[in-house]
């Protein structure tokens, strides 16, 4: 499988989030989700805002920025024994493009790194599985709704 062209990573950077960010975010993370959560029956913007205030640290949330327009955004938060990849959303208008490619290399070159593995979730007949599979994430569990995702460290 031919992975997506990577725009010229001078257009794309990280930015660090802030703590009035967080509905920018959400509204992201909605139009993201939207599709597949439609497929299993399951968009709902309010559990969609509770999912993500609980876990909404912007000490560990980076903007995804493509010629410094928001695009998406990545939340990573260490673990004793891995790192979690708690959220990537591209927004629909900017998938496609090899933003969340760019955006998982640098993760995981970072994970890397720290000799740390990565784990993900990923909703059940989301094309985000495809995504994670293609770049080495092996499936662990499968949850009612979930699919549950770890990479191994690198050396």
């Amino acid at each position: 499988m031919t992975l997506p062209p990577v725009p010229p990573a001078g257009s794309l950077s990280l930015a660090p989030a802030g703590e009035g960010d967080f509905e920018a975010l959400l509204s992201l993370r909605l139009a993201a989700m939207r599709e597949s959560l439609d497929k299993v029956g399951r968009f709902d913007p309010q559990r969609a805002r509770e999912r993500l205030s609980r876990g909404y640290l912007p000490a560990y949330t980076r903007h995804i920025l493509r010629s410094g327009e928001l695009v998406g955004f990545v939340v990573v938060v260490p673990r004793e024994h891995d790192w979690l990849l708690d959220h990537l959303y591209i927004h629909p208008s900017a998938q496609g493009e090899g933003i969340g490619s760019w955006v998982l290399s640098q993760v995981l070159n970072e994970a890397d790194a720290q000799h740390k593995a990565v784990s993900v979730t990923a909703l059940k007949h989301s094309d985000a599985n495809r995504f994670y599979l293609r770049h080495g994430f092996v499936l662990q569990a499968e949850g009612e709704w979930d699919l549950y995702y770890l990479r191994s460290a690198r050396p």
